[in-house]
């Protein structure tokens, strides 16, 4: 989407002001978070790694179709959440 030149105008404005001198009183509380969904714009950031997984394991989450790999991760994200923590876990990154 292409920006007018008003528009370019405008945001650069907005950019050069601090957070708190935006006038944002004509934006109303949300006061209901019910239909809120946690993670929803939140992405974890991958890392690519290489899994041994038995056989048998790996053809049944793949007879589900496409998204195999998703499905891996939601399955490890569910047991990690459900175990205590034993410890600091540190992130490592592939080279």
């Amino acid at each position: 989407m292409k920006l007018t030149k008003q528009q370019a105008k405008e945001i650069r404005a907005l950019k050069r002001m601090k957070d708190e001198d935006i006038d944002v009183s004509d934006i109303r509380p949300l006061k209901n978070w019910d239909q809120a969904v946690i993670g929803k714009f939140y992405r974890p950031r991958k890392v690519l790694l290489t899994i041994r997984i038995d056989a048998d394991v790996l053809a049944r989450l793949r007879a589900d179709g496409r998204g195999y790999q998703t499905r891996i991760n939601s399955l490890l994200r569910r047991a990690v959440e459900g175990s205590p923590k034993r410890g600091k876990t540190n992130v490592v990154e592939s080279k």
